[in-house]
């Protein structure tokens, strides 16, 4: 069986999760952290979550990830076989990711844990993140998904990036990133909707306080 090694609150973790819920695959989760501990760094080159196990070892990358188990797993297809429209897909992941979540990122600490991030990071983000909406409305399509009629792992970065970017852009800068793009504002919440989407959002919740009673421990 499938091992999902992380914790419900990583965005990252989620996507691969519902990835795997949306399959219907077998799988089993086991709660890891990450962390530079030896232990850590045996399952996780980086010490990062999530990571896959699987029968001949371990699997680290979300994207990574994602591309195996739509390789090797039965269930409904998350990537187009054909090679342009999967490109297509491929990319706005990798779009999604380097200009929307990462700049959201960088301010996470103070929108959502209580702890200031310096100004020029957060004038830096603004603007990155304002770059990183403008790129998603001329690439994706929102027909009714991310890139076209089919839901795909563009969807999932989609979903777990822009949840938290946008409220990165209302708690620190009183934005609504989607303001301009109102079919991308109604897929995210239909996807916020969907039965498996609320499992994980379940599990996530469920696990939030003891998350966030850790990092208060580490301030």
């Amino acid at each position: 069986m499938l091992k999902l090694y992380g914790f419900s609150v990583s965005n990252y973790y989620n996507m691969v999760k519902l990835a795997l819920l949306e399959k219907g695959l077998p799988f089993e989760e086991v709660p890891f952290y990450a962390g530079q501990t030896p232990e850590a760094l045996a399952i996780s080159p980086r010490g990062k979550v999530p990571v896959l196990g699987v029968k001949q070892g371990f699997i680290n990358e979300t994207s990574v990830i994602l591309e195996y188990i739509e390789q090797t797993q039965e269930g409904p297809a998350l990537l187009p076989a054909e090679p342009f429209q999967r490109a297509q897909v491929l990319a706005l992941c990798r779009e999604i990711e380097l200009y929307i979540e990462l700049p959201a990122r960088a301010c996470f600490a103070e929108a959502f844990f209580g702890m200031p991030v310096p100004e020029a990071i957060k004038e830096k983000s603004k603007a990155e993140l304002l770059l990183g909406i403008a790129s998603l409305g001329r690439h994706g399509k929102f027909a009714p998904y991310v890139t076209g009629e089919s839901f795909t792992i563009a969807d999932l970065y989609f979903m777990y990036s822009l949840n938290l970017a946008c409220g990165v852009g209302e708690k620190l800068f009183g934005l609504d990133l989607l303001a301009e793009l109102p079919q991308a504002k109604t897929l995210l919440a239909r996807l916020n909707e969907m039965p498996n989407a609320q499992k994980v959002e379940a599990d996530r919740q469920a696990a939030l306080p003891s998350f966030m009673a850790m990092i208060a421990a580490k301030k």
